[in-house]
């Protein structure tokens, strides 16, 4: 059984756990669009939504031409729809939108400019006339599962000219923009129409050919000629004669070459003479963009284009459990899991993580072949358990998803100690069936039983479950410290059981990494569960990512970690996990462009995982880039629409991004409209949107479902009572709040006491004590932690310590100091925002100090 295909839901502890604690222990965000704004923004970044009527009036001597390829984008029956379904429709069309690798690279490249234009949108590309096709088919494909947004595109290419409005945001003006809405007008719902020009570029691509469909040069309004492309294939685009054109006038039929666009006269010398000025400005400009392209090396942080779907690809989907007793869907679970462990050992197999398919679990009417275009698969493998007594019967078949074809099926009725061979029989069929190599080292494998204790095996499935959930359980702990208890049984039932060996050592490593019992204790039993994991399987990839794991989780050793993650790659080929260890680690050392890659590979492997979506996002917020991390949080946010915690961190983005606490705080209350059991999940957040808006009662609210756990900064494990002082000193009851404070430096005292050199300890103890008044003790104690966390060591952490060391010397009085820390902490990459110094009470003893001032607007959005 793979050690990162974990059961149970959407979201992957091993995935998000001692990542995303970093910023808080569960995931918060935001809603999609500031209700402030009433015509809808239009994927708004640094450059916000901007209409064609909104130009600057003062004209332009410097006319700075350039060839933009544009792509029109249009709600069709937008005009007949109420007020409010026109604004969720143009929600939704923004976050398909924002979710296409075309636009995310071209955004993230700086070479794109987006506008709204009522009814729908436009985007100017600069680099290729790839760039609009390919993001039109995206859209195209992403907007499938949203039937009830009907739209028609069209792309055009020519001289466009950026300006600036009276508030100097971007826009473009020319010709190019009208004749792409003369395009676009052409077609029906599903077309996407391109302009002749832009057709014979993509033509001398042969990959492209098979899409272009001339379909004749037309009259269209004002007496432009155009000669039309409708780009279609295989149920992309629409494939029929649009209307408007069966109605119309044809000048030419397609077929053969004629200019692309024919206007009257004086237009036509408009856009020679623009394209040669336009020739003039890009030859100059060249130059400079090349010397700067040769002295920057900083790598796009974009996902990148969706690959070809591999013929040898399969998705196993959650068996159904057809026991009378439905406290066997556990072992249903675990059937399916072990096959899916065991071909994703099969290095020429693309095998899709557990993760991803899970969310299928308790589909009714499954829909295989989008299920497959949504995971990147060519077959798909779903299946039956049923177990009475002590016989088992286990059914399955194989489908070509690309055609609904019939590959192989069988069934199985044994005992139900020959549950593991029927796994291997099965994945060896699957094997056999999609013509895969499968090496001698891979088929034994394969064919290696996890236990033959059957008891111990339900408890393993059980313990890797609550390990799997852990991090969306309060309290954390009591899941984790269960799991713990499940899994020492599976052991002692079995002690050559090395998958529960391995689930062992990760449930200790989380325990003391996010410092829930940060011992050197617990560090031993994480130890002796490897050692006892490597005696049994010294050279299996699990073995090799657990070492990895530890090595970077417990003793920061990232470079042996680095090795032991080659290794398990190499043993397990279709397990995310190596490359999301792999990201955490570039991260943590500052190698910001190296870490997307990595989480985007696993992207590749785990696509319906959320989790590792929302690492990325964190990656952008600690960059400080709130537009990326919103873009990445949207295409989150169309696999779990629903999902609370993505919800609350989209919308904590335009609280640290623009100082604005009020769409997390809607959030927060359209999601306990909904779910009033919703709030421990994103307590955190709302805690800090109400401490922000100094709404002690809102505050109150939100400590009284916080966790038991507390709350964490980063790997911080701030304890419950000192949150509970600050909303009480918040309220100025002076008495509650020193009561609280003094419980949290107990606590904190506590976890240092055996831990000298525990860096997270000691800033929580040196936190309380600078509220307390201990002004020696705290300095002490936070500058020692500083000393044990540098950058160097932890990026992430270190950059937090150095946040809360300018804190602890602001609430001790040492000005200075304070402003010293804090110049040094927003020059770092980290979660200090422009928000958190406009608003966030810990700074108060700062505000009205010029050099304070001048340090927030350091950060303002610009």
């Amino acid at each position: 059984m793979l050690s990162g295909d974990l059961p149970d839901g959407n979201i992957s502890s091993e995935y998000l756990v001692l990542e995303a604690s970093y910023r808080h222990v569960c995931f918060p965000a935001k809603d999609l669009l500031s209700t402030r704004v009433p015509r809808i923004g239009i994927i708004g970044h640094r450059n916000e939504v901007l209409t064609p009527g909104h130009m600057s009036a003062e004209p332009n001597s410097d006319l700075q031409l350039e060839i933009g390829y544009l792509l029109l984008i249009d709600v069709v029956g937008y005009s007949k729809l109420l007020v409010n379904e026109q604004v969720e429709l143009l929600q939704e069309l923004n976050q398909i939108v924002r979710s296409t690798p075309s636009f995310r690279d071209a955004e993230g490249k700086g070479k794109l400019i987006r506008l709204p234009t009522g009814d729908g949108m436009a985007l100017v590309f600069f680099r290729s006339p790839e760039e609009p096709a390919q993001c039109a088919l995206e859209i195209h494909q992403a907007s499938k599962s949203h039937p009830h947004l009907q739209l028609r595109m069209g792309v055009h290419s020519g001289p466009v000219n950026q300006i600036s409005d009276v508030n100097d945001r971007s826009n473009v003006a020319g010709t190019g923009i009208n004749v792409a809405q003369r395009v676009m007008d052409c077609g029906d719902a599903g077309h996407i129409l391109l302009s002749k020009h832009v057709a014979d570029d993509l033509a001398q691509y042969r990959h492209w050919q098979p899409f272009l469909h001339d379909l004749g040069e037309w009259e269209v309004k004002h007496g432009l000629r155009l000669n039309l492309v409708n780009l279609s294939k295989d149920g992309l685009g629409n494939s029929a004669i649009p209307e408007k054109l069966k109605r119309g006038r044809r000048w030419k039929k397609g077929g053969t070459p004629v200019r692309p666009v024919r206007p009257l006269r004086w237009l036509k010398f408009a856009l020679v003479a623009a394209f040669l000025l336009a020739m003039l400005a890009l030859t100059s400009t060249f130059l400079i963009f090349f010397h700067r392209a040769s002295s920057t090396t900083s790598a796009s942080l974009r996902s990148p284009a969706p690959l070809p779907v591999p013929e040898k690809s399969i998705a196993v989907l959650p068996f159904e459990n057809l026991s009378d007793d439905k406290q066997n869907a556990y072992f249903a679970d675990g059937v399916q899991d072990e096959i899916l462990t065991d071909l994703a050992k099969v290095a020429d197999l693309k095998v899709i993580s557990r993760t991803s398919v899970m969310q299928y679990k308790n589909s009714v009417n499954r829909n295989l072949r989008e299920i497959a275009k949504a995971l990147g698969v060519a077959h798909v493998l779903e299946g039956t358990v049923q177990r009475s007594g002590d016989r088992v019967r286990v059914s399955a078949q194989l489908i070509d998803a690309r055609s609904d074809a019939h590959l192989w099926g069988e069934k199985y009725e044994r005992d139900i100690a020959d549950v593991f061979a029927i796994e291997n029989e099965l994945a060896e069929q699957i094997v056999s069936q999609l013509k895969s190599r499968l090496s001698p080292k891979e088929k034994a494998a394969i064919e290696e039983r996890p236990t033959a204790d059957l008891a111990a095996y339900d408890l393993y499935v059980r313990g890797k479950t609550l390990i799997a959930s852990a991090v969306f359980n309060a309290p954390q702990r009591d899941s984790l410290f269960e799991a713990v208890r499940l899994l020492d049984e599976a052991v002692k039932r079995d002690p050559n059981f090395a998958l529960a060996h391995y689930q062992l050592a990760h449930a200790y490593d989380q325990i003391y990494f996010v410092g829930i019992d940060h011992t050197p204790a617990r560090l031993a039993m994480a130890d002796d569960a490897i050692q006892k994991l490597r005696r049994l399987r010294p050279d299996s990839g699990e073995a090799h990512l657990a070492l990895a794991k530890h090595l970077y989780w417990c003793y920061f050793d990232y470079d042996r970690a680095r090795e032991e993650l080659d290794r398990a790659r190499q043993k397990l080929p279709n397990d995310p996990l190596p490359y999301l260890l792999a990201g955490y680690i570039d991260r943590r050392q500052s190698h910001w462009d190296e870490s997307t890659r990595n989480l985007e590979r696993a992207v590749e492997l785990d696509p319906q995982n959320p989790a590792v979506l929302q690492q990325i996002a964190l990656s952008y917020e600690c960059l400080r880039r709130y537009g990326d991390a919103e873009a990445i949080l949207d295409r989150a946010l169309l696999l779990t629409p629903k999902d609370a915690a993505t919800r609350a961190q989209r919308a904590a983005m335009k609280l640290h991004w623009r100082a604005d606490p009020q769409p997390l705080i809607s959030t927060v209350q359209a999601l306990l409209a909904e779910d009033p059991h919703a709030g421990a999940n994103m307590a955190e957040y709302w805690l800090e949107a109400a401490l922000c808006q100094r709404d002690t009662e809102s505050a109150s609210r939100a400590l009284a479902v916080l966790p038991t756990d507390g709350c964490y900064q980063q790997n911080i494990p701030f304890p419950r009572a000192l949150c509970e002082g600050k909303v009480a000193q918040l309220a100025g009851e002076k008495d509650t709040a020193r009561t609280a404070f003094t419980t949290a430096r107990a606590e904190a005292q506590k976890l240092v006491s055996d831990q000298p050199n525990y860096g997270e300890g000691l800033c929580v103890l040196a936190t309380a004590d600078a509220a307390l008044g201990h002004k020696e003790d705290a300095i002490r104690e936070g500058r020692r932690a500083v000393e044990l966390l540098p950058i160097t060591k932890d990026s992430i952490a270190g950059a937090a310590v150095i946040q809360d060391l300018a804190v602890i010397y602001a609430m001790t009085g040492e000005r200075d100091l304070a402003l010293e820390q804090l110049k040094i902490a927003v020059q770092l990459p980290g979660y200090l925002s422009y928000g958190q110094l406009r608003l966030d009470p810990r700074w108060d003893p700062l505000r009205g100090d010029p050099r304070f001032e001048k340090i927030v607007t350091s950060l303002a959005p610009k």
